[in-house]
């Protein structure tokens, strides 16, 4: 698992002709040299021109930049993915800025709504319930070795719902990230959609949707269809990182629980977003000058993605010497704050639950947003409600008259379901807010001051843990490792932030932090005894050879 595999290596049984053109990973276009296209019998299959990967990149940014609009800048990356992908990951890497937001959130979104009729070319597996009889065969016909997979099951995706098969989309573009930041090759990387139907009436009634047309299947068949993937999955590559990707509440925890000790796993809903989200808390608290352990944090939205960063702050609490950390940190969802008085919360959201008695002395005749953040004057407040506006002016500004420097993290994707806009929330606290945000935005200036708006994407997380679990043969992503990746996002050479910067490292430097977070990784499983026992030398050389590089 831990031997460097160059990009051709994926070509080993290929020898000649139009099949070298044909793969992604052995395609290099016109990058072929003239020497190259007469011992592979491909001169003349190519314009006699012999570019640089340097003269081929200027020249997919010009195509880039004239493709109108951003799903059309979608499809042309995709099909660059599907010819070249070398050349597409070497884009994605040195145009980050331009690129992320069109190879995932905001823009995959409406690509996996339009996922059926923008279809090109295979890639990855779409395993369907009806013919889980032949799962295995359908998983041997990926002839070659997988460090990582990322599936899904097409049902929570980003903010929009079920979209079935469409969510394949997310995998592809959550993968093209593993590859340009965390260095894993991408021939060695599958996306899987579990098709188990869909309950979107406008995706079943779309003549050109292509899956199963069908209503999602019963709890019962679901849960059993999941446990045969993995048990599928585990006997086809042992030693794989399967990232579960955008499954509805319902199921997300419980998939994570039932198989999290049975293979190498994660949910990035879950523990990505969570281990970024307390990354941004950390860096703002530190920015600000206050104590962490001083921190009281709401967090709107007390689904699988709110838990999940309700269970790392409160850790992270612990950590800080806070003795009753069940009063600091607070869920809110539409029934109002999720109490241990409540009847009607899920298992994951028990260990969270704020103490009742302190919302009963509270005396509100109706728990609105506004009126609760009055009460529990909290220092951070988080939304991943997946509701558009709902922080409105009333509630910041109870914030502001409690909080001195209110750190606001609207974190709902894609941007029209964001929970504020940087804007308004700076100008309702008259430039006193650290905020930062799930889907990107510009920077707004403000009393003279120009806030630079970060964007607390999983991005500056998921690709190092890839990388330092397949690095260190992790057996296993255990709670320590997230909160080290966590921890690992700042620089810690880092100066004194100069105000209105941004609470992360630009987004240029996710490679550089995704080598930190790797390291850190590897080291904390090591010491677990999760992953081989090595050294920091050790490890640092695994990551030099497991790394990979997108040139030719």
């Amino acid at each position: 698992m831990v031997e460097n595999h160059p990009a051709t290596d994926s070509a080993a049984s290929i020898h000649h002709g139009r099949d070298v053109l044909n793969d992604p990973m052995t395609n290099k276009g016109t990058a072929f040299t003239l020497a190259e296209r007469q011992e592979l019998r491909i001169e003349g299959l190519l314009p006699p021109a012999v570019e640089t990967i340097d003269e081929q990149l200027q020249r997919t940014c010009r195509e880039f930049e004239r493709a109108e609009g951003p799903l059309a800048k979608h499809i042309y990356l995709r099909a660059l993915q599907d010819s070249n992908e070398v050349l597409f990951v070497r884009f994605v890497k040195e145009n980050l800025a331009a690129a992320l937001p069109i190879v995932y959130t905001p823009t995959v979104g409406e690509a996996s709504q339009q996922f059926s009729r923008i279809y090109r070319r295979p890639r990855g597996l779409f395993l369907s319930y009806e013919s889980r009889d032949r799962m295995r065969s359908q998983l041997e016909s990926i002839n070659h070795e997988v460090d990582v997979i990322v599936v899904t099951d097409g049902q929570r995706i980003l903010g929009l719902g079920d979209q079935g098969i469409g969510g394949m989309g997310i995998p592809i573009g959550k993968l093209s990230l593993y590859s340009a930041f965390g260095g894993i090759n991408p021939s060695r990387t599958l996306p899987i959609t579990l098709d188990v139907g869909t309950n979107n009436e406008e995706r079943l009634a779309d003549e050109c949707y292509l899956g199963t047309r069908t209503g999602r299947i019963e709890q019962a068949e679901y849960d059993a269809f999941v446990d045969q993937f993995v048990d599928e999955v585990k006997l086809r590559w042992p030693n794989v990182l399967l990232q579960w990707e955008d499954f509805a509440q319902q199921n997300a925890t419980p998939i994570l629980k039932r198989h999290r000790d049975r293979i190498l796993s994660f949910n990035d809903d879950i523990q990505g977003t969570a281990a970024v989200a307390l990354a941004v808390v950390s860096a703002a608290v530190t920015q600000s000058k206050q104590e962490f352990a001083d921190q009281r944090v709401c967090i709107v939205g007390a689904g699988s993605a709110g838990s999940g960063i309700g269970s790392m702050i409160m850790a992270a609490l612990g950590d800080a010497g806070v003795s009753d950390v069940n009063q600091q940190i607070m869920l809110f969802d539409a029934n109002g704050v999720v109490d241990d008085g409540r009847g009607d919360l899920a298992d994951f959201q028990v260990p969270l639950a704020f103490p009742a008695s302190i919302v009963e002395s509270w005396g509100l005749e109706e728990q609105t947003l506004a009126s609760v953040i009055e009460k529990f004057e909290p220092t951070v407040l988080i939304g991943v409600s997946g509701v558009g506006g709902l922080f409105t002016e009333d509630a910041i500004r109870a914030m502001a008259t409690s909080a001195a420097r209110p750190i606001i993290l609207p974190l709902s994707n894609p941007t029209s379901h964001s929970e504020a806009v940087p804007e308004d929330l700076l100008n309702w606290t008259n430039g006193a807010a650290i905020v930062a945000t799930g889907s990107p935005f510009g920077s707004v200036t403000i009393n003279g001051v120009t806030h630079t708006i970060s964007q607390s994407n999983n991005v500056y997380v998921f690709p190092g843990i890839g990388l330092g679990v397949v690095a260190s043969n992790a057996s296993k992503v255990t709670d320590e490792m997230l909160m080290a990746a966590a921890r690992a996002v700042g620089d810690p050479d880092a100066g004194e932030a100069v105000e209105g910067a941004g609470v992360l490292p630009p987004l240029e430097e996710v490679t550089l932090v995704s080598e930190r977070i790797a390291k850190v990784v590897a080291q904390v499983a090591s010491r677990q005894g999760v992953a081989d026992e090595l050294t920091d030398a050790e490890i640092d050389a695994r990551i030099r050879a497991v790394r990979w590089e997108p040139h030719y």
